[in-house]
């Protein structure tokens, strides 16, 4: 009788193992619509913290911006990941045209967010001509931890599973942070510096958006989409 449940167990758990899941699917979509819009501070946002540089001042200067949080003159937010979060059938994942390139100049890494679909090798530059050190803090992809002297001009890192977020800092600067996302669909997007964004080639239908940033958090929006229609969404994010 033992013998026979563990047998009913095991094809049960082979067949939920089997069965279709939430993976995501790749199909041609012919009458996609857009989802645009922009994502800004409400209230008065934090004036924007200065770092004292301690290293290599002749490269890295006296004093750093901080990154975390950059708000513009109109509220809009930069560096917002904003991906639909549930969506299971859409256009193809393509391979990025170009690797997604990272680089290191002025003892800052730019971007300071970078959204790349999975299975992508990253491109490292170090155009600073000194010492940096590559180090992310993964959980569903290997950790990365690599020392970049002035004669590498570039290193890889192949990222292969989706993951969200992967820290990146420099163990020999401790100031410079950034942040990769790796998505298993394509539509996500990151806000640029008037905190704009756009999500294009949608299958209509009605859908949940994601918004995350560093340090205000994760927050969700409902939205429709509509056949060859532009949704236009407007969403706020504060400190909690």
């Amino acid at each position: 009788m033992h013998r026979l449940m563990l047998g009913a167990v095991a094809l049960l758990t082979g067949a939920m193992l089997a069965a279709p899941g939430s993976a995501y699917e790749g199909v041609d979509v012919a009458d996609g619509g857009s989802i645009s819009g922009d994502v800004k501070y409400q209230g008065d946002p934090p004036a924007p913290a200065k770092i004292v540089v301690t290293k290599d001042n002749e490269v890295c200067g006296k004093e750093k911006t901080s990154p975390d949080l950059i708000v513009g003159a109109d509220k809009g937010i930069a560096n917002v990941v904003v991906r639909i979060s549930n969506i299971q059938k859409g256009k193809k994942l393509a391979p990025a045209t170009t690797p997604p390139t990272f680089d290191q100049k002025g003892c800052e890494y730019a971007p300071h967010v970078l959204a790349f679909p999975a299975g992508s090798t990253v491109q490292i530059l170090n155009s600073d001509g000194i010492l940096h050190n590559v180090h992310t803090t993964s959980t569903a992809n290997p950790s990365f931890n690599q020392a970049q002297p002035k004669f590498k001009k570039t290193i890889e890192a192949k990222i292969d599973k989706p993951e969200m977020p992967i820290k990146v800092q420099c163990d020999a600067h401790g100031w410079m942070h950034a942040w990769w996302i790796s998505e298993d669909h394509p539509y996500y997007a990151v806000t640029d510096a008037k905190g704009a964004f756009k999500i294009a080639d949608v299958p209509p239908g009605d859908y949940e958006l994601e918004l995350w940033h560093e340090t205000l958090g994760k927050q969700t929006q409902k939205v429709s989409v509509k056949a060859k229609e532009d949704a236009k969404i407007s969403v706020q994010m504060t400190k909690k």
